[in-house]
């Protein structure tokens, strides 16, 4: 039943940047300016798993440890840069999810890509891949790259309390504050993260799914 639906939901034009908006800080500029304004960015790709769940649909994110770094304890889909030996960015996206919580490169149907998104700190593009999974099979996180694999009913991504603001400190000692984020499984869930659900809520509730 779910997947039929999803694949017709994929069909549909996608929602876009218009609703990255809206959980994008205020002077985040979007996606495709980004891009147009940017030469020598790199390429990368999530998984963005969605498996059926009794009446319900699940998706997956993953918890970075803290490190020195842009993405430090950040929440996040299964992912990485494109690599040489890559034939393509879907490939990408499989082989990261697999090296990251072991996930078969070939299981699961690709339903389509979601926008992609633009990360002006790193100067990455994200290519968001969504696939379903009939039956998620044992998770293994790898203990470098993933401190906590997270599970969570895709309809949280609706619910009006589940969308709050927040305050960052980075570790260059700079504050950031009215960050728009979902607050889900006792997770902040902000930046690329949030877009890229957002827009996948807007898709699924556009042809009443969730």
């Amino acid at each position: 039943m779910f997947f039929q639906k999803l694949i017709h939901a994929f069909e549909n034009q996608l929602p876009g940047e218009s609703v990255h908006q809206e959980m994008a800080p205020s002077n985040r500029p979007l996606s495709s300016w980004g891009i147009a304004n940017n030469t020598d960015y790199k390429e990368s790709a999530v998984s963005v798993i969605i498996y059926p769940n009794q009446s319900t649909l699940k998706t997956i994110v993953i918890q970075r440890p803290e490190y020195e770094g842009n993405h430090s304890g950040q929440i996040s889909f299964p992912g990485g840069k494109k690599e040489k030996n890559d034939p393509n960015l879907e490939h990408t996206a499989r082989r990261e999810c697999f090296e990251e919580i072991g996930i078969p490169i070939n299981k699961g149907q690709l339903l389509g890509e979601l926008t992609k998104v633009y990360i002006p700190v790193s100067n990455f593009i994200v290519y968001p891949y969504v696939f379903y999974v009939t039956e998620i099979p044992n998770l293994i996180r790898d203990l470098r790259e993933v401190a906590e694999i997270v599970h969570f009913d895709l309809k949280e991504l609706s619910k009006p309390e589940n969308i709050d603001m927040m305050e960052i400190q980075f570790q260059n000692g700079k504050t950031k504050k009215n960050i728009p984020c979902f607050t889900i499984a006792n997770k902040k869930i902000w930046g690329a993260t949030a877009l890229i659900l957002n827009e996948l809520k807007h898709l699924l509730n556009n042809s009443n799914i969730l």
